[in-house]
């Protein structure tokens, strides 16, 4: 899911969209309005699944779109070699998904772990 946004609300340590990847947003610097033309505001952000360091130009009145970033907690159920199956805390659905590298060999099956999803995508934060 997601909802606009005018750039000017936008915050640090925020999140955003850029080319349909949900981004954290790292910095934010805006320029004075010219003669005829409006404030500029330059963002920089790092998708979240990918890592790709993205950065754009926009006014400060242009409607961008912001993910709805859902974080959730799960328990492991279960370890597949490089996946891990994971059961929400609160709706007891069971999904798989690939174990990033900075988190393998710390899951163990009656763990609780952090992730988050946006857009359709899950990613752990924390183990």
């Amino acid at each position: 899911m997601k909802q606009l946004a005018e750039v000017r609300t936008l915050k640090v340590n925020r999140y955003m969209i850029i080319d349909d990847e949900p981004c954290k947003i790292m910095s934010i610097s805006t320029s004075k309005p010219g003669k005829h033309g409006e404030a500029k505001a330059r963002i920089e952000a790092i998708g979240i699944f990918d890592g790709q360091k993205r950065s754009i130009v926009h006014p400060v009145k242009h409607k961008i779109q912001v993910p709805i970033i859902d974080k959730r907690t799960a328990q492991v159920v279960a370890l597949m070699g490089s996946n891990v199956q994971l059961m929400d805390m609160e709706t007891y659905e069971t999904f798989e998904m690939v174990i990033p590298d900075e988190y393998k060999g710390q899951l163990q099956p009656g763990n609780e772990i952090s992730y988050l999803e946006a857009l359709g995508r899950k990613k752990i934060t924390r183990a």
